[in-house]
């Protein structure tokens, strides 16, 4: 019996090799392999037209103390993630509200929410967004109309120009917004129910009930939503190329441009570890946070 138990584990765990083995093989040739090239690349110098030579911590002693685009680009990203995604999960939340009772042509609504999420971060979207707020555009054409006359487009000015782009950011709601509406219809109506016999009021229920209870749903889309951010890289290429006055060059498109308009390869390597770090820390003190303001059901 113990043989045969054996042999079923071991044929169990090859059929499982087999199963895994197509996935496994995507991750080490695409994710692993490039990381762990990518990381010897960030302590050489390195352009592509000749072999990579080691000079140590040179790219990072480069990068925080004698390369003011780094720290320029690194500032805009922040401002982007702190701006953007408190926006995009307010909107996110109040739509997913409003989409929480029973109308018809509810499941279209829903469809048509998600569809700017679906297609938010392509090219042809961001096109047609530098369309809108461009000199000739429909945004332009509205200010005309009600007496506002303006020689700069929102893309063309420095100070709105990030908005622009944060404003196309907060239109792709509506993944977060699912996520809300799927937890919103998992609390108990009787809960509220006992609220309004109580006296409580709409505002009443949902800062008391429904923000509490969600907190999980909340911390879950807080994650996902800073760490998209801060890869943002399609609506700034491709509607302001970093511009107007550099106001909209985030991090990733300075590392784009540092890796193929300057071909300078090992630096880029090193500015992509720091962004992952980056990523790593503000993760880790967003899961640290948690037991401060999220509300599990059951805690062991």
């Amino acid at each position: 019996m113990g043989r045969k138990k054996k042999s079923r584990k071991s044929r169990n765990n090859i059929i499982g090799y087999i199963l895994i083995a197509p996935w496994l093989t995507g991750f080490i040739i695409m994710y692993l392999i490039p990381m762990i090239t990518s990381l010897n690349f960030a302590f050489t110098r390195y352009n592509l037209l000749s072999p990579p030579k080691y000079i140590g911590l040179d790219n990072f002693t480069r990068m925080f103390f004698h390369d003011p685009s780094f720290w320029k680009s690194l500032g805009i990203t922040f401002y982007y993630v702190f701006m953007l995604v408190p926006l995009r999960l307010t909107f996110a939340f109040i739509v997913a509200m409003l989409l929480n009772s029973k109308r018809k042509f509810l499941g279209m609504y829903r469809a048509v929410y998600y569809i700017p999420s679906i297609v938010g971060g392509s090219v042809a979207v961001s096109i047609v967004w530098k369309q809108i707020f461009g000199n000739d555009g429909v945004a332009m054409s509205l200010l005309s109309i009600i007496g506002i006359h303006q020689q700069t487009s929102f893309i063309g000015n420095p100070t709105t120009a990030i908005w622009t782009i944060i404003s196309l950011g907060v239109w792709q709601f509506g993944s977060a917004m699912l996520i809300f509406l799927a937890a919103i219809k998992q609390i108990p109506r009787s809960i509220y129910e006992s609220a309004e016999i109580d006296g409580a009021g709409f505002f009443r229920q949902v800062f008391k009930i429904t923000i509490p209870m969600l907190t999980p749903v909340i911390f879950f889309n807080l994650i996902l939503q800073v760490i998209n951010a801060f890869k943002a890289f399609t609506e700034s290429f491709i509607i302001t190329q970093g511009g107007p006055m550099d106001s909209t060059l985030f991090y990733v498109l300075n590392l784009y441009r540092r890796s193929f308009t300057y071909f300078d390869m090992g630096y880029s390597s090193a500015m992509a570890w720091v962004l992952v770090i980056i990523v790593g820390a503000f993760t880790a003190v967003i899961f640290k946070s948690q037991s401060a303001w999220v509300h599990y059901e059951s805690k062991e």
